[in-house]
């Protein structure tokens, strides 16, 4: 089934528009760097073209005046300023809902205002250039190599665009017709390269053309109509006054295309360029351009997804047949089922490859929220990111994106210091944001860290006393004092703004973690800042379980949670009754009896054992009957009837056929917390 091409484009638009967002940030911090100008003004460029080609024309429009203000700070008539570069991230935020909302009165006007503020902006920045705007390089250029603007009339080029140029969106005669804006134009059609009608192919482009142009512009505006095809294509410029004063071949103006290359044999009288010959190498390119393309392959989302639900099944499948073969005594069969068992774990190992992402995808987007929260609170701000080429599973990025960015607004807004009280302080004017990301077995963890005040104890201990959480003379470890904040409805800001206050948020964050599987802890030192890390599941499809058995049903736990097993005899288990405690290495653990939790009903094993798992700096075990071994789990959602029970995260189908529900680890943990607090008190 193909994409809808419409489709196609708003995909293609919204990486064009990422990639001009990152651009501008970038040139927030480096306002003199040409690169960055160059890169933000192709990809307005583009992305103006592009949508004219799709019928977005209100898009074209629009985008059109973002271009000609940054072509003017490419051509160095007007520096590049922060208000300029804020007043185009304003119209970029503008493009996306043309892209993506069907446009109406109020977009046309919102749109206006938009390019008002925009021309404010150009005006603000030449007013702030002191010297006169300086000369375009490109110009003095084009005079080392041709004849002074004003004996120039104009300039010869030939040029044609690979064999799939049209399938990939670009349009000829919308460059032909761009070209035509700079001067006069005579076109000639080189028709040479078509084939005979049996070899011919629709899609394909094998028209290449040479045109005459007289205009006083300099190259830079030929260059500019192929900007966005120039890597893909063959371009041939020459001045037309070469026509009458013959140039060394060194001289000659050839267009930075590689495969220009190929073509520099090629006589450089314009009379002498043989098309046919030329056309050769554009053949060449057309097929090194869809060789590149085969090498990546837009998929949507939702097939995935379908694939993984398939390889799932597929393990379930492939455990019942392993189970039917061991207690077969048919050679074949154990050898049929040991190679499935081989290439049904490498089918999902490919599987959880095809889904993973670098979290770079998600920590990119913070670049523009740190800056537009830097203007709004006037606080200065920098964002530091690490490890961006960590991987994780697609569905785990994308419910990651709230969480993290509550996470980071509350970090803004409660952490950091306003400029003044920074210096008072002995620091930086400019605050610190930290995200970054590593692996760490089968988990990644995320660490958001400010350098700002810290939390104040005192005023999370006076809120928590004043909701009824906490008793006005009771004691709390610093922990459990910091596990207030993600109560819900609970807030320590002292006036409600549009970052935070209301008490909405965090709570939802540790519930939206907690959904990953994934655990969420927050240190904090006065004065030095907080730092909140987040230890989340490369996966939410498929985990390493420990398979136990707790009475007469069967249990999993993620292995990757499970620290260590101990064994607990029955004379243990009768003397440690009412303690609920474990000594372990010099520490005290707390246990839970699952065979208790659970009301099986049955009486425990003579050699119970002790799983002890953990969520970062806490422990506790469990005790089980039998531990059975490690087990590949495909893991399948509760029902919403079983919303409520906390104990359990979900499910998974053994090899013969019988259901283990997979343990929640951060709900143990914290049952076994509140137990042992229960317990301290009472001793």
């Amino acid at each position: 089934m193909s994409m809808d091409p419409v489709e196609t484009f708003r995909i293609e638009a919204a990486e064009l528009l990422e990639q001009v967002e990152q651009g501008l940030l970038d040139l927030t911090h480096r306002l003199t760097d040409k690169d960055l100008v160059d890169a933000v003004f192709r990809g307005l460029h583009t992305l103006k073209g592009s949508g004219a080609m799709f019928g977005f024309d209100d898009l074209a429009a629009f985008t059109h005046h973002c271009e000609t203000a940054f072509d003017r700070v490419r051509k160095g008539e007007v520096p590049a300023t922060v208000e300029l570069v804020s007043a185009v991230l304003s119209a970029r935020d503008h493009m996306r809902s043309l892209v993506e909302d069907e446009v109406t009165q109020t977009h046309r006007d919102a749109g206006a205002g938009l390019l008002a503020d925009l021309r404010r902006a150009v005006e603000s920045a030449q007013g702030k250039s002191s010297a006169p705007a300086p000369v375009d390089p490109a110009p003095v250029a084009a005079t080392q190599d041709a004849p002074a603007p004003a004996a120039q009339a104009g300039w010869k080029l030939w040029f044609s665009l690979p064999a799939n140029a049209m399938t990939n969106g670009s349009n000829p005669l919308a460059l032909l017709a761009e070209l035509g804006e700079l001067g006069e134009m005579h076109v000639e059609a080189d028709t040479s390269s078509v084939p005979p009608l049996d070899g011919l192919k629709p899609a394909d482009l094998y028209v290449a053309w040479t045109v005459t142009l007289r205009t006083d512009q300099p190259r830079s505006a030929i260059d500019d109509v192929f900007i966005f095809v120039m890597d893909d294509m063959q371009l041939r410029i020459e001045s037309l006054s070469a026509e009458t004063e013959p140039r060394a071949p060194a001289e000659e103006i050839v267009a930075e295309a590689p495969s220009i290359a190929a073509s520099a044999d090629a006589p450089a009288a314009p009379s002498s360029i043989a098309p046919r010959a030329a056309a050769e190498p554009v053949a060449g390119s057309g097929d090194a351009k869809h060789g590149k393309s085969s090498e990546s392959v837009r998929v949507p989302a939702e097939r995935l997804d379908e694939l993984m639900d398939r390889v799932g099944e597929l393990v379930i499948a492939q455990s019942r047949l392993s189970q039917l073969a061991s207690a077969s005594t048919d050679l074949q069969l154990r050898s049929v089922s040991e190679e499935i068992e081989r290439l049904s774990g490498e089918l999902r190992d490919t599987m959880m490859v095809l889904r993973m992402v670098p979290v770079a995808t998600l920590f990119g987007r913070f670049r523009r929220l740190v800056h537009d929260l830097a203007r709004e609170t006037g606080k200065a701000i920098e964002l530091v990111t690490e490890g961006e080429s960590t991987e994780v599973d697609k569905t785990v990025i994308e419910r990651l994106a709230d969480p993290l960015v509550h996470l980071v607004r509350n970090s803004i807004d409660h952490g950091l210091e306003l400029p003044a009280d920074r210096e008072a302080a002995g620091k930086p004017r400019t605050g610190q944001i930290r995200l970054s990301a590593r692996q760490a077995g089968g988990e990644v963890i995320i660490n958001i860290t400010d350098d700002g005040r810290g939390i104040d104890r005192e005023r999370v201990r006076a809120k928590a006393v004043a909701s009824g959480l906490l008793e006005a003379d009771q004691q709390v470890g610093d922990h459990e004092l910091l596990q207030f904040i993600f109560h819900p409805g609970f807030s320590t800001a002292q006036k409600v703004t549009n970052l935070s206050g209301r008490g909405v948020g965090m709570d939802v964050v540790k519930r939206t973690i907690e959904s990953l599987r994934g655990t969420i802890d927050l240190t904090s030192t006065p004065g030095k800042g907080s730092e909140i890390s987040l230890r989340i599941p490369l996966t939410v499809a498929i985990i390493d379980g420990l398979l136990v058995r707790v009475g007469d049903g069967r249990y999993v736990i993620p292995l990757a949670a499970v620290e260590e097993c101990l064994e607990l005899s029955l004379e243990d288990d009768l003397r440690s009754r009412g303690r609920s405690f474990i000594s372990l290495r010099d520490k005290l653990v707390p246990f839970l009896r699952l065979r208790e939790l659970f009301r099986t009903g049955t009486k425990p094993d003579p050699h119970q054992k002790i799983v002890v798992i953990s969520t970062g700096s806490e422990r506790v075990g469990l005790v089980v009957d039998q531990i059975i071994g490690d087990h590949q789990t495909v893991i399948k959602s509760m029902s919403k009837l079983h919303a409520a029970v906390n104990t359990f995260s979900g499910a998974t189908i053994l090899g013969d056929g019988t259901v283990a529900l997979i343990l929640d680890v951060g709900h143990l943990v914290a049952a076994g917390q509140q137990q042992e607090a229960q317990l301290r008190a009472a001793g």
